[in-house]
């Protein structure tokens, strides 16, 4: 008596339990299904990441190419604007001394015409301190660029 309802208990008990491995197992094949199309989305996504990065490391490059080609050039134009400079200067002595001689013909022409009247002053314009204080500058900007490098 014992024998046939536990044989069929144990015979419901393992049919249920199999329609619940199966349920498991449907429910478990489509998270596979999802973790699979995730996997595919996120190669793509890596795919993308890896391109945006290459891109974006030649741009960097792009600019410190650039950024060397400005400093060359502005150091040569800085070079050249600091010679003129000095060239300048140096053109505005020579201006200076051929002022001072000219003052001094002068001086030297009124005091031969009129012994009696006093020679005049020679005029001393402030342009030599203007002169000092240009080429101080530009010495300075020269020390300034040489401790920089």
């Amino acid at each position: 008596m014992f024998g046939l309802p536990f044989g069929m208990l144990v015979e419901g008990a393992v049919s249920l339990l199999l329609m619940v491995t199966i349920g498991y197992c449907v429910v478990l094949n489509e998270r596979l299904k999802r973790l699979h199309a995730d996997r595919d989305a996120m190669r793509v996504m890596v795919s993308d990441l890896v391109q945006a990065t290459d891109l974006a490391n030649a741009a960097v490059g792009e600019l410190k190419q650039s950024a060397v080609e400005a400093d060359l050039s502005l150091r040569s134009r800085l070079e050249e604007a600091e010679r003129f400079g000095i060239e300048l200067a140096n053109h505005v002595a020579a201006g200076q001394e051929v002022m001072q001689r000219i003052a001094r013909v002068t001086a030297a022409m009124q005091k031969a015409r009129s012994p009696v009247e006093p020679a005049p002053a020679p005029v001393e314009s402030p342009a030599p301190s203007k002169l000092q204080s240009a080429l101080q500058q530009l010495a300075a900007r020269q020390r300034i660029r040489g401790d920089a490098a």
